[in-house]
């Protein structure tokens, strides 16, 4: 995989497609579940995001340990890449639920499974999704950011700015 695009690490740049496609995918794939009005307008496309979703995620996660091995290691980046690895866990049943959802009511099929438990599922997998990207994202600032803002250096940086 390419390591650098023009000098710049890969893994923001991927990274930042996957947080916004990934909880786009899951909302919408609950919004899909749930009500009638949005599923007929967006179609497959609640499927399409989540088929999107699982693209990115292992190419964030592969960008993210060649960035890795290149940088010295901290217990930050440790946890943020322990973190990354869970995500694919969550977004291969969002995809499978999408796909499903898609699929049984295409087909007009009625039942306990497709009225209630597809939905309920759903319900579930996308609120996982959404912590564990949250998560994610927190403990990257947190690796990214470690020391680099302190309180002194952005009083220091207000007063050469207005001197």
């Amino acid at each position: 995989m390419l390591d650098t695009f023009f000098g710049l690490p890969m893994h923001p740049l991927i990274v930042h497609a996957t947080v916004v496609v990934v909880p786009t995918a899951a909302v919408a794939v609950v919004l899909a579940a749930f009500w009638t009005r949005f599923r007929e307008w967006a179609a497959a496309a609640p499927m399409g995001l989540s088929a999107l979703a699982l693209v990115l995620t292992p190419l964030s996660t592969s960008s993210g340990e060649s960035l890795e091995h290149r940088i010295s290691g901290t217990s930050l980046i440790s946890d943020h890449a322990r973190l990354g690895d869970l995500l694919i866990w969550w977004v291969v049943p969002l995809a499978v639920l999408s796909a499903g959802l898609w699929w049984f009511r295409r087909r007009s099929t009625t039942g306990a499974l497709v009225t209630w438990g597809l939905p309920a599922l759903s319900v579930v997998v996308a609120a996982g999704t959404l912590v564990t990207v949250a998560l994610i994202g927190h403990s990257g600032a947190q690796a990214a950011w470690d020391g680099k803002m302190t309180s002194s250096s952005a009083v220091s940086s207000q007063s050469d700015s207005d001197g």
